[in-house]
This record gives structure tokens, C-alpha cells and sequence, in this order.
């Protein structure tokens, strides 16, 4: 299982929210290249970064934060947030990220995202799909929309997708564990997606869990920096 480390960034500082939102927001006195080192000097070998001000603001932001990091570390970057043109995703590339996150242009203009996996390839492309309750939720987790996970992962197979980072908002930055059964339900449906799992990872045990149920991969944040998990630990589930 490969392990994606991450760095929600808010005008280049690192923060974390609690169930995306931005009234709730803790940030951390840590710089996003030392925390990037860092994992990387852990053994880590990804690295997933969230553009916070991108999501709120409907266009990528923190590139210059994207270039430094895949500049001055060998991590595969992906990168999402404010994603909501092909010359946001163009930018996204040219400042170094190995794929794209896309969510909320894939929920509100699906035959877009559909062009893009076909452009570019199904390697170079995430669907992030943002769910509360099996709905998807679009612009900064703010709007909950009507259309169900299945309905468009269903849709978006036939285009090639391959990779799939689902977050439950619900547990996201709360430290109180994994929706096991999302992502049961998610690797049984659909066994041939690569998974990544987001959202309320806090122990080991958590990872221990997803690796189980043969998760492709597991974002892991607010519990490396709130201490729950040290960086160092998280080698032994690594995978390249």
C-alpha cells in the first residue's frame, strides 16, 4: 500500500481543516519543503499536496509551492485544488505534479474530465471524489450535490480511469478513523481501481485496516502533525 503523505497549503503555510471547513482551520508552524524533506528522508516516496486557496478560489494557486517541492525532492507529486480549466492542469504539470486530483470539475462537468483522462492518460489523472453520506461534494466540499459515488465512477471506467482518491468529509481532520465500509464497499464494486483512501486516519491501526482490504494507497495528515504517527513509521506499508 503506498502511503501519500500530505500538505494542505493556505497561502503557503501548512494547515489542516476539520470536515473542509474553512472556519475551522489549524495551521501548523511548518514549511512545506521541510515537511516534504522530511518524508522523503522517512522513506517515503509520494506526496500528496491540496491547494486549500486554489479549492475556495475556483483556480490553481499555490504552484510556485508545487515547483519548489518537485524541484528540490525526488517525491511523486499529486496535486489538487482549484483545478477547474486545462490550463490549470497544464500549470499543474509544467510546476512538476506527476497527476492531478480532479473533483469538482469532474462532478459539475463530467464529459470534460472524460476528454482530460483521454488527453493525457488514466495514469495522470485522480478522480477525487468528496462524499458525505455516498454524495459527491464539489467547490471546497461546500456544495453537496444530488449525484451518487457509483453514478460517476461508473461513467468515468468507460473513459479509462484507473485511480480514485475518495474522501469521506465527514471524517476528514478529525482523527476518529477510516469509514471502513466506504472503502470495502468502493474495492469490492470495483476491483480493478486503484483506491486511496482519505479522511480520519489517526492510528497505525487505521492503515493496518485499509492494507487488509487491499487499498491501493492511504493518505495520511493531521495525525503526523498532531503526533499521533511518526513519519518514520509509515515505511512499513510502503510500496513503490
Amino acid at each position: 500500500m503506498i502511503i501519500y503523505p500530505a500538505i494542505d497549503l493556505i497561502d503557503g503555510n501548512c494547515v489542516r481543516l476539520s470536515e473542509g471547513d474553512f472556519d475551522r482551520v489549524k495551521e501548523y508552524g511548518a514549511d512545506p519543503l521541510d515537511m516534504a524533506m522530511q518524508y522523503e528522508n522517512a522513506g517515503l516516496t509520494h506526496l500528496h499536496l491540496v491547494d486549500l486557496d486554489g479549492a475556495r478560489n475556483k483556480r490553481v494557486t499555490q504552484y510556485k509551492v508545487l515547483e519548489t517541492l518537485s524541484n528540490k525532492t525526488k517525491l511523486k507529486i499529486d496535486f489538487g485544488g482549484g483545478i477547474q480549466s486545462e490550463d490549470d492542469l497544464r500549470l499543474v504539470f509544467e510546476s512538476g505534479a506527476v497527476q492531478g486530483n480532479i473533483g469538482s470539475l469532474a462532478v459539475s462537468q463530467p464529459d470534460v474530465f472524460e476528454s482530460w483522462l483521454i488527453k493525457y492518460g488514466m495514469d495522470r489523472l485522480i478522480f477525487a471524489a468528496d462524499v458525505r453520506d455516498m454524495m459527491l461534494a464539489a467547490h471546497a466540499w461546500k456544495e453537496i450535490s444530488t449525484i451518487h459515488i457509483f453514478e460517476l465512477i461508473d461513467r468515468f471506467l468507460n473513459s479509462g480511469l484507473q485511480y480514485l482518491t475518495c474522501t469521506d468529509i465527514s471524517k476528514d481532520g478529525m482523527l476518529l478513523g477510516v469509514n471502513q465500509e466506504l472503502y470495502k464497499s468502493l474495492i469490492e464494486r470495483y476491483p480493478e481501481l486503484k483506491i486511496i483512501a482519505s479522511g480520519g486516519v489517526h492510528h497505525l491501526n487505521d492503515l493496518h485496516q485499509l492494507k487488509a482490504m487491499s487499498c491501493h494507497g492511504a493518505i495520511v495528515g493531521k495525525a503526523i502533525y498532531e503526533h499521533k504517527i511518526n513519519i518514520n513509521d509509515l515505511n512499513q506499508f510502503q510500496s513503490n
